[in-house]
């Protein structure tokens, strides 16, 4: 290779220096005390060994908790096998036990199911089938299971666990090992990962495929929406998930379904005549389709099943209606896995590795599981029980604890539903009627005109995917409690020139899965214009406002609430539900749209990959968006198994670029890797732009391999929402109506004015960790930095060690899994 270029930069270097943050590889984290001890070099577990193996039903993005596996565990040192086709393949032994290397996994992560397979094994459930596993194991010198599949898995890997020492003296006596090897290997470790589609696991918010089936299920309806639309059809979409409801849920709540039958929460015995009331009600307002979603576990309240055949002739007796049945089945399980599904299964192998490895005799059983935004480790067999613990409440009708026992989010979820997909808000009695008007406190005592209030809307920032589902969730929700809602059209502009209107409950049919943003936006901020602002919010009589936007949005209310001493209109209870592709206000972990980016990003990446699959040996470079913010190169990074991610947070020089070169021509030449992928974040440094880094690549790869450049742009910011985005619309709206309502309720005052003036009054309704968090903006300004538009403090930078570990480079790995009590379970699902 040509080291000319090399030697000019070296000489360069040496003349006019690199600034001293520059220097050297990457610059890692500044790491408090606490987090130092969680710290873990390469090396750091050698000689021990390690076995991954999948069970049960495949699911999308266990190859890339499998590749996470593998990597992670050489990179501390360790053997690591494969198990192939599951306990089956352990009881057989052979040739189903092979070491894996960096190579094996190599290509693999965008590919769904499962590369090293996956079956049921009869065998193993009798002690025979366990002690000839015992024995392959030992004999290839492993006594660290890490195990990803569902419940039935997980619990037959904890049984193998507890006859091991029995398994091994009992092989010791026999003489099929040695004494030597019974002595070493006298303890089995196990942890588990949780793979499948159902998510039916309790003690995560997400098990790994779940996301996916939602993507090939919200697919499916868009897709079947249109011709439903044009020949006036009502669709039944039979969905999977077994007894749990949790895809049938969540996909009626994303795609606006008019019915849902799930088996936790099973419809009243007059559900026949409730559906067709509502079927025919939305047709004689004008709706010329409908989707009905059930799923495959679903019973009627004496526990007799509920099939989609039972519904249709339901809808054709009563109604005439063109109806049809489309059954998804394991249309589910396949396709790639989404963003979220191969970040989620990175982040679990990685910290799986590090738990199996810390394991003593005395460690109880553990599952990685994910709580919120954080990796946490739970023990397993209280996990099992308390998943078994929901089939028992479904098997003796009690309906209400099994919602419950599914979390505190699952029944939220059931509330939100109901709530949303009323054909119309209930209509007052003339007791309510009387109550309304006898002032505030009477107003509490009724149900839906709790307060009847005048709520604003709006958009401010770029346009996002999500912000939609956001308005109608927002808007249904207030009309819900009977309070009327103001849409103001194209953010700042339209309100100060009075393009403002009324909502109905109707006006929003149908928002939930579209992209883009309907009410308009812009990213002109209020300054200089406070007085026409304010008289605007008094001349319609805005008593609270939610502005759901990107950075500008921020920008907005800290404006807004600075200036409330000048102007009281401005003191209003006032709510941002972060929306933009960047991911990068501060108050937050994650904003709407960046999920349906992430997945364009990943897609695309895949797609320009696989553009090369006749050409040998090349490496492509993508230039993503997010301003400043690095947050869609790196996670797009994780997810689409790049080489390198270059971002404005992490600084780099022309050595760290002369490094990267020759790690990528190293495992091509060396490893037989024949496709590359350098992601750049468009801000990352000025100087070294991405047409720079192309030329740099395709002049040091000459004779190794070929570049190619790509800019991605807009199309990152277009698109469906995803479910992930849908959802998280609908939840953090629905937040922010109680909220304002509670804030209403205090800052009333007796002549029925608005006072809320205090910072608690102007919040960021976002997802922080584990949970929602209300913070109000003028706290947030000294975390924020104004001039890159960033959070000074972002979570996602911690993955950085993880992207660079996976592709083979040196770094240093922070664990993030803690150990959490399954007591400690504080809101389930927080985000799905």
């Amino acid at each position: 290779m040509d080291r000319n270029i090399y030697q000019r930069f070296d000489s360069y270097v040496d003349k006019v220096g690199i600034p001293s943050e520059m220097e050297g590889q990457k610059p890692s984290a500044n790491y408090s005390e606490a987090e130092a001890q969680n710290l873990i070099h390469g090396g750091h577990y050698k000689d021990k060994g390690i076995a991954v193996f999948t069970s049960g039903g495949d699911a999308q993005g266990m190859n890339a908790a499998v590749r996470a596996v593998v990597r992670m565990g050489i990179y501390v040192g360790a053997k690591v096998y494969f198990i192939k086709e599951g306990y089956q393949g352990m009881v057989d032994g052979g040739d189903n036990i092979v070491e894996a290397n960096w190579s094996s996994v190599s290509g693999i992560i965008h590919k769904g199911g499962t590369i090293i397979g996956s079956s049921r094994c009869k065998e193993f459930r009798e002690r025979p089938g366990r002690l000839r596993a015992a024995k392959n194991l030992i004999l290839k010198g492993i006594s660290n299971l890490v195990v990803i599949g569902g419940d039935g898995s997980l619990t037959g890997a904890n049984l193998f666990r507890q006859d091991w020492p029995e398994l091994v003296t009992e092989l010791a006596a026999k003489g099929d090992i040695t004494p030597e090897q019974a002595k070493k290997f006298a303890h089995l470790n196990i942890v588990g990962m949780v793979g499948s589609i159902d998510n039916d696991f309790c003690g995560t918010d997400m098990t790994i495929g779940t996301d996916s089936a939602l993507h090939r299920i919200i697919e499916a309806v868009d897709a079947i929406a249109a011709t439903a639309y044009s020949h006036q059809r009502t669709f039944i979409m039979e969905v999977m998930g077994r007894h749990c409801g949790y895809l049938g849920l969540v996909a009626a709540l994303a795609c606006e379904a008019d019915f849902v039958f799930i088996p936790e929460w099973p419809p009243e015995v007059e559900w026949p005549e409730v559906l067709c009331k509502k079927l025919k009600q939305e047709r004689e307002s004008g709706q010329r389709l409908n989707i009905i979603i059930v799923s495959e576990g679903a019973i009627d309240r004496e526990g007799n099943p509920i099939t989609a055949e039972m519904i249709r002739k339901v809808v054709v007796d009563n109604l005439q209606q063109d109806t049809r049945i489309t059954v998804l089945g394991h249309v589910q399980r396949g396709g790639s896995p989404s963003a979220f599904d191969r970040v989620l299964g990175c982040r679990m192998g990685a910290e799986a590795v590090m738990a199996v490895l810390e394991a003593t005799p005395e460690t109880e059983a553990c599952v990685v599981s994910l709580d919120g935004n954080q990796a946490v480790r739970l023990p397993l067999m209280a996990c099992v029980e308390k998943t078994q613990a929901v089939a028992k409440a479904m098997a003796d009708k009690q309906w209400e604890l099994a919602v419950q026992l599914r979390g505190r989010s699952f029944a939220r979820n059931v509330d939100t539903y109901k709530m949303l997909t009323r054909l119309k808000p209930p209509k007052m009695t003339p007791e309510m009627s009387l109550a309304h008007g006898k002032g505030r406190l009477a107003k509490q005592e009724t149900l839906w005109m709790q307060s009847g209030y005048t709520l604003g809307v709006m958009h401010v920032g770029a346009p996002a995917c999500g912000m939609n589902a956001a308005v109608r969730s927002f808007v249904r929700n207030c009309i819900y409690r009977g309070d009327t809602v103001v849409a103001i059209h194209d953010g700042v502009e339209g309100l100060i020139e009075g393009n403002v209107h009324p909502l109905g409950w109707g006006d929003v049919t149908g928002w939930v899965g579209q992209g883009g943003a309907f009410l308009g936006t812009k990213r002109t901020l209020p300054d200089g214009k406070y007085p026409e602002v304010a008289a605007s919010l008094r001349k319609h009589k805005i008593q609270a406002l939610l502005i759901i936007g990107g950075f500008e949005a921020y920008q907005t209310v800290l404006h807004l609430a600075e200036n409330r001493d000048k102007y009281p209109e401005f003191c209003i209870p006032m709510a941002i539900v972060p929306s933009t592709i960047s991911n990068n206000v501060p108050g937050t972990d994650f904003t709407l749209g960046a999920d349906t980016a992430l997945n364009e990003i990943t897609e695309i990446c895949d797609r320009i990959r696989q553009s090369a699959q006749g050409t040998k040996r090349r490496v492509f470079i993508i230039e993503t968006m997010g301003g400043y913010c690095g947050y869609l190169a790196t996670l797009a990074g994780v997810a689409g198994g790049a080489d390198a991610a270059y971002i404005y947070e992490e600084p780099f020089n022309v050595k760290n670029l002369q490094m990267d070169v020759e790690h990528v021509a190293s495992k091509m030449a060396m490893e037989g890797v024949e496709r590359g992928l350098i992601l750049r974040n468009e801000n990352a440094n000025e100087n070294y732009t991405t047409d720079f880094i192309y030329k740099l690549f395709s002049e040091e790869g000459k004779g190794v391999f070929s570049a190619r450049m790509n800019v991605l742009g807009h199309m990152q910011q277009g698109g469906s929402p995803t479910p992930f985005d849908r959802n998280m619309g609908t939840k953090l709206a629905a937040k922010a109506v109680e909220w304002m309502v509670e804030q209403l309720t205090q800052a009333t005052q007796p002549d029925g004015s608005i006072c809320a003036n205090k910072p608690e009054s102007a919040v960021m309704l976002g997802i922080v960790k584990r949970y929602y968090a209300y913070t109000p903006v003028q706290e947030l300004k000294a975390e924020t930095d104004f001039k890159h538009r960033l959070p000074k403090t972002q979570w996602w930078l911690k993955m950085r060690p993880l992207l660079r570990i996976l592709a083979k480079h040196e770094s240093t790995y922070q664990e993030e899994g803690a150990y959490v009590a399954v007591e400690e379970d504080v809101e389930n699902h927080i985000i799905n």
